[in-house]
């Protein structure tokens, strides 16, 4: 087996411009009644990143199901829940839910540090992935406002250590990492962690990364893709991800990851540019330049929005993938 699996940020994305289906899936109408989505994503990736556990904690009957409807060998990559990685985001959440006379600093920092609590509640959540073998890492995505110091030093190592049990990815975005390189892989290290190696628009701080594994355990990338013009400002998140990497960008990382996969376990690589499926085009692109068999049908309709698919995938009987029934 192939110790490096590729797939997309999320396999959910039912609305707005880019939505996947009519694409990726099929119409949602006409569609059969026992079709999933998740099964039907499953037979074309070995992996996938979910992202809505940084929305709210992971649920075990959820998790439980996502392993019963995917295939032996998936691997779900989870992104941890917002409180663990960005409180000033989840500070804001909590003061729109407190009633006004309880809206002040104090109540809602004691309310937002994480606690030993809320990490049982994360691992309760994906025990069933652990217990099915379909756990792959977990992803500690922190933004671009934490700032290399000693009391985010701390944190981070505080952090992984109550993860100890787990594989551990961690996206840094800030160029104060890099700038302390050193302390920074030290502090990483030290529990084993990977550092993320991220593509996205670059901004003034953006952190410098050489690309290369800093531990033998496994390897983590990210593609977000290269819209700078809708990155920092956009009508609707999803114009963030609206970026299609070319044969010639992909071959940077192509190349990346196949000299990783010599010196690690086990490499994955996400794609997040998913607006109107081009992180399934990209992600497709990907297995082929690396010579892993691309699985599963694409419609005649996906193919034709994106000829880069010609010579990749297996095209569908146009309509047939209308008819695909969840097993």
């Amino acid at each position: 087996m192939s110790n490096v699996l590729v797939g997309t940020s999320g396999w959910n994305y039912p609305t707005g411009r880019g939505t996947w289906n009519g694409l990726f899936y099929p119409p949602v109408r006409g569609r059969s009644k026992t079709f999933d989505e998740l099964s039907f994503y499953a037979e074309h990736f070995g992996t996938v990143e979910v992202n809505s556990t940084f929305y709210g904690q992971p649920r075990a009957e959820v998790a439980e199901r996502w392993a019963a409807r995917t295939p032996p060998g998936f691997e779900f990559s989870i992104k941890l829940y917002q409180k663990f990685t960005h409180p000033g985001m989840y500070k804001e959440r909590l003061a729109r839910a407190l009633p006004a006379g309880a809206q002040h600093g104090s109540a809602i920092a004691a309310l937002a540090r994480p606690n030993q609590a809320d990490l049982d509640e994360f691992r309760r959540g994906i025990e069933p992935l652990a217990n099915a073998g379909k756990l792959g890492a977990l992803l500690a995505q922190f933004p671009p406002s934490f700032k290399c110091g000693d009391a985010e030093h701390a944190y981070l190592s505080q952090l992984l250590r109550a993860l100890g049990a787990y594989d551990v990815a961690v996206e840094l975005r800030h160029r104060s990492w890099s700038d302390r390189f050193g302390d920074t892989l030290a502090a990483l290290n030290a529990f084993k962690a990977a550092w993320v190696q991220i593509d996205e628009p670059k901004f003034r701080f953006s952190i410098r990364q050489n690309h290369l594994p800093n531990v033998e355990g496994f390897y983590y990338m990210r593609l977000h893709g290269r819209n700078a013009a809708t990155w920092w400002r956009h009508a609707n998140a999803e114009d963030r991800y609206d970026y299609l990497y070319s044969s010639d960008e992909l071959r940077e990382f192509t190349d990346t990851i196949d000299a990783a996969r010599r010196i690690v376990r086990k490499a994955y690589l996400y794609t997040n540019n998913h607006f109107s499926t081009k992180s399934i085009v990209n992600a497709a692109m990907i297995k082929h330049q690396l010579g892993e068999p691309v699985q599963g049908e694409y419609s005649p309709e996906m193919i034709e929005r994106y000829p880069e698919l010609n010579g990749v995938v297996t095209p569908a009987l146009r309509g047939k993938l209308e008819i695909n029934e969840r097993p």
